[in-house]
Order: C-alpha cells, then structure tokens, then sequence
C-alpha cells in the first residue's frame, strides 16, 4: 500500500497536468467571437464605457479618439461645473495678484483629465501645460511631479486644482521644491488645499517661497482652500 501511494499521487499529478493542458490549447482555439469582432479584428482598445465584467469585453471595445473624448468630457454637467468654478473662484485672485495673464505660462501639477488646462485656455491664457502621473491627451501630458521634465524657471506659474496634490504626494517636500525650481523668481505658486489641512504647514514646504494669500473658494461643491505663494528665486535641483 505504501509502495504504490507515490505511483497514484504521480498518476494523478500527470492526468491534472494534461488536462490543464488541453484546456489553454482549447481556450487558445476557441476565443470567444465577441473579443474579435470581424470589422476589426486586432482592435485592442479602451474607451468611456463602463467597467467591462470580463476580459473579452474590453478586449472589443472601441478606442475614443482624444478630441472626440474631450467632446464628450466638456459636454457633461460636472466638467461645466469644475470650468466654471475655477473660473469664478480660483483664477480672479492670481489675476487681482499679477499673477496670471493671457501671455503667462502656466504649469497644471495632478491635472487629471484637464479641467484647470481646459478652464485656463478659456479664459485666454495662450500657453498651458497640464501634467499628471497618467497622461490624458490631449491636455494632460504624463510626468513625474517629484521629476518634472522641465528647465529651471520655464513657468511664470504653477497651479493645482487638486486638493491631494500634495497631501497625496509621495514625499511632499521634493514636489513643493520642483515646482520652486519650475517657477521663475517673482513667479506664482497656487495650490488648492482641503479646509482640514492647516496652509501653513503647507507653505512651510516651500523654502524659496512666500505666501501671498489664503483665499477660500469653492470648486463644483467643495468649499477649500487656495494656498498663493511667490517664489523668491529657482533651486537648481540636480536630476
């Protein structure tokens, strides 16, 4: 009995093995019709639809073309809302400050899908450059906000409309300096802060920086913070 206890556990262990086998062969053979749709058999895309509930859905679904997504995006209640917001709130006191103008150029730090890049451009700022971790064209490009692909002083401003831009940032202090040695000298620095989250204590980040305002605003509901810094000079940070 103990001698043929290792022979059956083998025999087992092969027959599981050949059936695995058999079944990636036949899933390999079989694919579904519906993840290769005839019109477009090698269409491997991503879209606006909802979260797919198996592979083979978002295997099909069709690819938006950017500006056609962006369409879609200005069409929808909640980015009017944000545009809009912005626009009433957070850009007057950069304006009223000398901070912002139709020839500045303007860095968007945690962007997302390009709200602020958006709300900027129509409010008549020619030169806009929106970044985040995940790129998100056309008005979001991908960077690192603890690397910025930039030169020292490119920006005459640096702006976030994301409340977690810093208090989700991997190390804060390395962010707050990218963005000093992004900014010219006499350059601005705005940030959007949570109510929750003390400014100085977010100002205190900036060594190369002064504070210039605290206004509270209110963007799509939200009732928080702009945190308005100027920026003393750039720090050349090696990379």
């Amino acid at each position: 009995m103990d001698r043929r206890a290792p022979r059956q556990v083998t025999r087992v262990s092969v027959a599981l093995a050949a059936i695995a086998t058999l079944s990636l062969v036949y899933l390999l053979r079989h694919t579904s019709p519906s993840c290769f749709p005839a019109s477009h058999p090698l269409e491997f895309t991503l879209s606006l639809a909802p979260f797919p509930r198996m592979s083979c859905d978002a295997a099909s679904r069709r690819v938006v073309p950017p500006d056609r997504r962006l369409a879609k995006l200005r069409a929808s209640p909640r980015w009017r809302r944000r545009t809009a917001s912005l626009a009433a709130s957070a850009f007057p006191p950069l304006r009223g400050l000398g901070l912002l103008a139709a020839p500045s150029r303007v860095l968007c730090l945690a962007a997302g899908a390009g709200h602020a890049v958006d709300a900027l451009r129509a409010a008549g700022v020619r030169d806009v450059t929106g970044t985040d971790l995940v790129d998100f064209p056309p008005l979001v490009r991908r960077a690192d906000p603890h690397r910025l692909p930039f030169s020292n002083a490119a920006f005459d401003l640096v702006f976030s409309d994301d409340p977690s831009a810093i208090s989700g940032a991997l190390f804060p202090s390395r962010l707050a300096a990218e963005a000093e040695r992004a900014v010219r000298r006499g350059g601005g620095i705005a940030l959007v802060v949570d109510r929750e989250i003390e400014t100085a204590s977010v100002a205190a980040l900036f060594k190369r920086s002064r504070v210039m305002d605290v206004k509270d605003v209110t963007l799509d509901g939200s009732q928080v913070r702009l945190l308005i810094l100027q920026s003393n000079g750039t720090t050349s940070i090696p990379h």
